[in-house]
């Protein structure tokens, strides 16, 4: 019989922009600590972790969860398996390992994502006829329908869903002060495992408004999306534990336990849309009204995509539901780690909602290239 999946711990890494803090550090040496942290807050329930789900989008290739499983003292029983659903990853693993809980499979697993963009290997297109030439990422569309840059489609988005520079340069001003404020007040501290010695994230800066419009467009000229409302390339990685119901309630732990999770498809010219139509699925499939959602973190890939997909959804970030949406921050401030971001927000979930009445919801979501969506409703218990 089917009982719900609960998450019972989560972690992190800090997180650090590509090239700098952890440019020597392969995935596995990311991963393996956090994996490593939350094995053994979950070690006073007495049973053996039965699988390592991980996501991860540009790594070394093989299946990296076993690597990482591995490297983090799980014992050559824990097997591991790896998944790529792009910047939805970390997410979709944690959702592939809820299954697995639901329907009796496993009693323990720890999942999450890991990306080491500084680490990644170097690819290259190969052609009968035609010599290797490196290219910088995989199709997310084979030929004949859109497949444009994340950049490109930020931009699109926000001309499309009438996002506006000065909009969109205030949500990145918004995301860095929250960072700051949530550092400042310790709200990472319980979160995050030290890596290198290093016990916070990297690049949460003060930004000011005058300096944010003087930056010109990164991606389309006169266009709106610059390098100031757009999140960095990351190294970093998440791990929550999964475990049943029975388990949790057993042990007298607070969690959060999965209510839904859906991916789904839309048009891949606008692949910043996709939150949208997973988010209604969920909230459709739970007979749930947004407003009854107390914390929203969605993946701050550019600020044009979470205000189009917020105005969509009826929320407004920067007033009425700044409390509600990525209320410390997001990637625009802490960064993307692509395999690990979903992941890092159900993390942020967890922290922000620990101690909250029961019954209170928190919703995860994230874009994903190609034009998808995925998204999470939890509720505490």
């Amino acid at each position: 019989m089917d009982e719900h999946a609960v998450v019972v711990a989560a972690r992190r890494t800090p997180i650090g922009t590509a090239g700098h803090a952890f440019r020597s550090l392969t995935a596995e040496r990311l991963a393996a600590p956090v994996i490593e942290t939350v094995a053994r807050d979950v070690a006073h329930l007495g049973v053996p972790v039965d699988d390592v789900v991980l996501g991860n989008c540009t790594g070394p290739g093989g299946n990296l969860a076993r690597v990482c499983a591995l490297a983090a003292g799980m014992g050559h029983e824990v097997p591991g398996v790896t998944v790529d659903r792009q910047c939805g990853s970390g997410l979709a693993a944690i959702l592939l390992a809820a299954q697995a809980v639901r329907c009796g499979d496993a009693d323990l697993v720890v999942a999450g994502g890991v990306e080491s963009a500084s680490t990644a290997p170097l690819r290259v297109r190969r052609r009968e006829g035609e010599p290797d030439v490196p290219y910088e990422r995989a199709p997310f569309a084979p030929e004949g329908h859109p497949d444009p840059d994340m950049g490109q489609a930020a931009e699109a988005l926000a001309a499309a869903r009438g996002v506006t520079r000065e909009r969109q340069d205030a949500y990145a001003c918004r995301s860095h002060a929250r960072a700051l404020a949530a550092r400042e007040a310790g709200r990472f501290a319980r979160e995050i495992v030290p890596i290198g010695g290093r016990t916070d994230d990297q690049r949460p800066r003060v930004l000011r408004p005058p300096s944010l419009a003087r930056l010109p467009a990164a991606f389309v000229p006169g266009g709106t999306v610059t390098a100031g409302n757009s999140s960095p390339v990351s190294d970093g990685a998440a791990a929550v534990a999964v475990v049943p119901e029975r388990l949790r309630a057993a042990a007298g732990l607070p969690g959060l336990r999965l209510l839904a999770g859906a991916v789904a498809g839309c048009d891949p010219a606008l692949p910043g849309w996709g939150p949208v139509p997973a988010v209604r699925r969920v909230l459709r499939r739970t007979g749930t009204d947004l407003a009854r959602v107390a914390a929203v973190e969605i993946v701050e890939a550019f600020a044009a995509q979470v205000l189009a997909v917020t105005d969509a959804l009826g929320l407004d970030p920067l007033d009425a539901d700044s409390e509600r949406v990525c209320a410390d921050g997001g990637a625009l401030a802490l960064g993307h780690p692509w395999g690990a971001s979903g992941a890092v927000v159900v993390t942020r979930l967890f922290s922000r909602l620990l101690g909250a009445p029961q019954g209170t919801l928190g919703l995860a979501a994230v874009a994903v290239g190609g034009g998808l969506g995925i998204a999470a409703l939890f509720e505490v218990v």
